[in-house]
């Protein structure tokens, strides 16, 4: 979520309008992100994320759209698409396809401890059966196919040990793609994305609650083991290290099994998923960081710190107890 694209308040508030949602009172370019470009927006009838897609075609967003009104009819806190007249759910702003969805309520969780872990876990496990009749088929766009592509262009950016570690865990996760045992992995739409950012968490009327998931703008259909070992790698890790926190990790997963048991294949794929993982997010942020964009709010992440997360999780695999 940056500012690629200035928006007119004019051309927002006609929009706004268009829907029904009543006339803009305000509208904020928000600075976290790298991805599309985001405003809140508020008007009379509440609060409101407008999103203008940078990569993603108008004939790609459907798929995201539609899946996230699945699961709010599903009882899944996800933001709710605001459809025109016609019941169309993507817009044209500034020349570029976008989408306004509810803001959820609450805030993120820096530092989360075993209950939010907890939290997100369940709560993940009911978004993977919530979403098994979803109807809509796409390729999850940042998967092998996608790092295969990109490792060449970061490459020539590296040192020589890095590279090589590179190449080495990408010619691993390609071969366990090609293997009989991957390819039984329970499979179905993924958040693909569900770092601590894109969780919203409410403690005004006592312990903190979960408000909902959001940003799925990544998703897509893959194994639900990435999406669990996404998890894992951000909401049970240690930033300075990039160990995985043992307690938070046997939290989350036990969370997450009380809704679906992992299956005996899963749980044996669960240390090369979180390498998978680990690597996905160390290309996309090498790429954010050689090769950015211009943008008039853009903070690109650290790729280092996922280099670190994929050398732990091959030093000292990790599988939940049993």
């Amino acid at each position: 979520m940056a500012v690629y694209t200035e928006v007119g308040r004019d051309e927002a508030d006609a929009l706004f309008q268009r829907l029904g949602l009543g006339p803009l009172t305000d509208l904020q370019g928000i600075r976290a992100g790298i991805e599309n470009t985001n405003y809140y927006a508020t008007t009379a009838r509440g609060q409101w994320v407008l999103t203008l897609f940078e990569r993603l075609s108008a004939e790609q967003l459907p798929y995201y759209l539609r899946l996230m009104q699945h699961l709010a009819q599903r009882g899944i806190p996800v933001p709710a698409p605001q459809p025109a007249p016609d019941g169309t759910l993507v817009h044209l702003v500034a020349g570029k396809p976008a989408a306004v969805v509810t803001r959820l309520p609450g805030s993120h969780r820096a530092r989360p401890a075993a209950t939010h872990c907890e939290q997100v876990g369940r709560m993940l496990a009911r978004m993977h059966l919530a979403a098994m009749d979803f109807e809509l088929q796409q390729p999850h766009l940042r998967g092998l196919a996608w790092w295969t592509e990109t490792v060449p262009t970061v490459l020539p950016h590296l040192a020589t040990e890095q590279a090589s570690l590179l190449r080495d865990e990408l010619l691993y996760q390609q071969h366990l793609a090609a293997s009989p045992a991957f390819a039984a992995l329970p499979r179905g739409p993924i958040h693909a994305d569900l770092f601590r950012d894109n969780v919203m968490f409410d403690d005004t009327a006592g312990p903190d609650r979960l408000c909902g998931f959001f940003d799925f703008y990544f998703a897509g259909t893959d194994t639900l083991l990435f999406d669990l070992a996404v998890c894992l790698n951000d909401w049970c890790c240690d930033a300075a290290s990039g160990a995985l926190d043992d307690t938070l990790a046997r939290a989350f997963v036990a969370a997450y099994e009380g809704e679906r048991p992992l299956a005996g294949g899963e749980v044996r794929a669960l240390p090369a998923a979180l390498r998978a993982a680990a690597l996905r997010f160390w290309i996309s942020r090498l790429w954010d960081w050689h090769l950015p964009r211009d943008a008039a709010l853009l903070q690109p992440k650290d790729p280092t710190h996922f280099e670190r997360v994929l050398r732990q999780r091959i030093a000292q695999p990790w599988h939940p107890p049993r």
